[in-house]
């Protein structure tokens, strides 16, 4: 059976966002697709102050899936699409959620236990520590037809994003731009302590990158060295493509790409959707 990919859904303006970006993709790459809503346990069936022929939360949970599922399947004909209320903390519950997932996708930013999801310890925790790929959808590509952007470092966390990055673009029929950079050795002149690759590891990576390519040889795969910081590179990439997908580790100038404040930068200055791969599946 096919691994679902999994949207949060709260009724938000990017969580309506998610749910498009997740549901041309479950169609476009044949898989299903399964909206998730997280009910807090701590919240009341009756809010304080209600009038008896108001809705109950729980009516109004089934009503945004619902409306959530008939949404996906106007956007993405040919989707699979199910739905799930679950109890429980956000965060936990879609940790578990991915841990037989494709992928997960969320909204930016949301209402209830979405909000702020990728200001603050929650987003980051989902995006470090989740079991499958992390979509994190602040604003939808304007048109489609750009280019897959992949952070790469030649870490095992950096070829798994460029995997994932490689059956985006293989199912979108798109070009993808690999780059890749490191930090300078300490005590160089150089700003920020950020630079282009020494010759040797430029080497060793272009190497990584023929591989890759002899392996899929059908993928049009564009490599180019980052001469500054990462976040600034992803983002001026970000503003032509129709994804941004990092590891959420790294080494030299992708490290912990989506960890502190490169995170923070990259999710709040992204022009496109950004891809979160983690490494926690298949851990030995």
């Amino acid at each position: 059976m096919d691994a679902a990919i999994v949207v949060g859904v709260d009724g938000s303006p990017t969580a309506w966002s998610a749910l498009a970006w997740a549901a041309e993709d479950a169609e476009r790459r044949h898989l299903p697709l399964r909206v998730v809503h997280v009910r807090e346990p701590w919240l009341a069936e009756h809010p304080l102050g209600a009038s008896s022929d108001e809705e109950t939360r729980t009516e109004r949970c089934d009503r945004l899936l619902a409306d959530s599922a008939a949404r996906a399947r106007e956007l993405a004909p040919g989707a699979r699409v199910s739905t799930a209320l679950v109890t429980g903390a956000v965060i936990e519950r879609l940790k578990t959620e991915s841990e037989t997932a494709d992928a997960v996708v969320v909204g930016s930013r949301g209402r209830g236990g979405f909000a702020g999801l990728v200001l603050g310890s929650v987003g980051l925790g989902l995006a470090g520590y989740a079991e499958c790929p992390v979509v994190v959808v602040r604003r939808l590509p304007r048109g489609g037809g750009g280019d897959i952007v992949v952070g790469y470092d030649g870490s095992r966390w950096a070829d798994m994003a460029l995997e994932y990055a490689m059956a985006q673009a293989a199912a979108r029929r798109s070009r993808l731009r690999v780059l890749y950079g490191q930090r300078y050795p300490a005590m160089t002149p150089h700003p920020a302590g950020f630079g282009p690759l020494p010759v040797d590891e430029v080497s060793d990576i272009r190497q990584r990158l023929i591989a890759w390519r002899d392996k899929h040889p059908g993928i049009d795969l564009v490599a180019s060295t980052v001469r500054e910081h990462p976040v600034p590179a992803l983002a001026a990439a970000s503003r032509e493509a129709d994804l941004v997908v990092v590891g959420s580790r790294g080494l030299g100038g992708f490290a912990s790409a989506m960890l502190g404040s490169v995170s923070h930068g990259i999710l709040h200055r992204s022009h496109c959707p950004v891809v979160v791969v983690g490494a926690l599946r298949g851990r030995p």
